[in-house]
Order: C-alpha cells, then sequence, then structure tokens
C-alpha cells in the first residue's frame, strides 16, 4: 500500500477513517468542523443526505453513520466518486455515488433534507477551474467564489422544506457575503460555528499572492473558518401543496 493509500485517522464518532486514493486530496480541518458541527446539531438521523463536492467521501459516511436515511455523494472528478464509494464500503454504509458538475448530476424532483458541503474556496487568481488536475479540489477564481456563487444560487430548489444546507469555506472567500447570498435566494442563513486554523499548505504557498490582494494581512498564520447553516422554511410547504 502506497503512502496515499494508507488509512486518513479520524477522531470521535462523526470523523470516520478514510483510505485516500492517490491524486485524492487529503481530508482537512475544515471537513473535521462541518462533520463535527453536524454530529453537534443532530442534522443528520433519518434524513436525505447528499454531499456536494464529497472528495474522499468522509461527510458522506459521516452521515451514513450518524443515522442518514439516505446518502448520495457529487463529485465532479472520477478519482474523487470512486474514493468516495470505495471509503462508503469499507465502512458497510450505503450512499448512491454520481459524478457531475454539482447539482447537474441530480435529476430535477430530488430534494433533500440535509446538503453538507465543502467547497474548493481558495482564490486562485484564475477566472477558470481546473478541470483535470489536482488544484481543482481548492482552486475557486479570484476571489475564491467561483464554486460558492453557484451553490449559494442554485441549492434552495434541492433542500426540502424544513431542510438544512450547511456549508464550511474560510472567511478568505467572505464568509458574510455567503450568507447575505443565501438569504437572497430564499434561505434563513447564519454562520452557526468558526474556528481559527493556521493556514493550510495551499493557502502558506500562495500567501505573497494572498497579501497583494488583501485577502490576507502581512505576517497573517492563520485563518477564520466558518460553518454556515442555510434553512429553507417549514412553510414552504404550504406553498408547494398548494401550487401542486
Amino acid at each position: 500500500m502506497s503512502r496515499s493509500q494508507q488509512p486518513e485517522s479520524g477522531v470521535g464518532p462523526s470523523r470516520p477513517v478514510l483510505l485516500r486514493l492517490p491524486g485524492c486530496y487529503p481530508v482537512q480541518a475544515d471537513t473535521w468542523l462541518l462533520a463535527d458541527t453536524m454530529a453537534e446539531l443532530g442534522l443528520a438521523r433519518g434524513a436525505r443526505v447528499l454531499d456536494l463536492c464529497t472528495g474522499t467521501g468522509s461527510l458522506a459516511v459521516a452521515a451514513a453513520l450518524a443515522g442518514a436515511a439516505e446518502v448520495t455523494a457529487i463529485d465532479l472528478s472520477y478519482r474523487s466518486s470512486a474514493n468516495a464509494w470505495v471509503n462508503a464500503r469499507r465502512h458497510g454504509v450505503r450512499a448512491r455515488v454520481l459524478r457531475g458538475d454539482l447539482f447537474g448530476a441530480l435529476a430535477g424532483s430530488e430534494r433533500f433534507d440535509l446538503i453538507l458541503c465543502n467547497p474548493p474556496y481558495v482564490p486562485s487568481f484564475t477566472r477558470r477551474s481546473s478541470r483535470h488536475r489536482i488544484d481543482r479540489c481548492w482552486d475557486a477564481g479570484s476571489d475564491g467564489r467561483l464554486l460558492l456563487d453557484r451553490i449559494c444560487a442554485e441549492a434552495f430548489d434541492w433542500v426540502a422544506p424544513g431542510g438544512s444546507l450547511l456549508l464550511v469555506q474560510s472567511d478568505v472567500a467572505d464568509g458574510t457575503r455567503t450568507v447575505e447570498s443565501l438569504q437572497d435566494n430564499g434561505f434563513e442563513a447564519e454562520v452557526v460555528r468558526r474556528e481559527v486554523e493556521e493556514l493550510g499548505p495551499v493557502m502558506r504557498s500562495r500567501a505573497r499572492m494572498l497579501r497583494a490582494h488583501g485577502f490576507i494581512a502581512e505576517g497573517q498564520p492563520a485563518e477564520e473558518l466558518v460553518v454556515v447553516r442555510a434553512t429553507r422554511a417549514t412553510s414552504d410547504i404550504t406553498l408547494l401543496e398548494a401550487t401542486a
């Protein structure tokens, strides 16, 4: 077994031990922060769960182990989709794994009680994300919001009334803007958790550019990770019934 295929250690019930295949991005603090928040809020039990940008499948597996009724995982990468499938089987949980571009992989009639998402959010100072290289796992355009803005605009129609979207990002990509965008698109939204972490390897490698563009301050050693919860009002049930 190669080093990149070694199991990655988890800690606690919301952090399953994962196998990472070559070319897949290792799970970082932001993923575990989102998994822990999901567990603390008790959102997965009995829920229809979608893990968007699944990567190794960490959040899909964590949701299934937390008692989700159904789990779907999506990633644009063939390799990541395969990795998620492998980790679901290793843990003995059922998960439907799809490959596709965000919600484009789904049928139009599907709704989920909980959508989990740890999207790419590192400013890459390019207009387009890479399609084939591993940097697609973190590159997110000139302001870090290439996928965040799409998710905020598209997610509402995929969340069941009374359901939630739980999303993690760095405040380098403007968490306040995420909250406001989700509210503009029909959700009730707020930051439910914050945690300061040292800059990761990708952020450190781009520190000079990030400073030059005003994303971080000179000598700044850390970033604030935020978990945003967006909830679709249960009153939408009545609206849906009225228009059926």
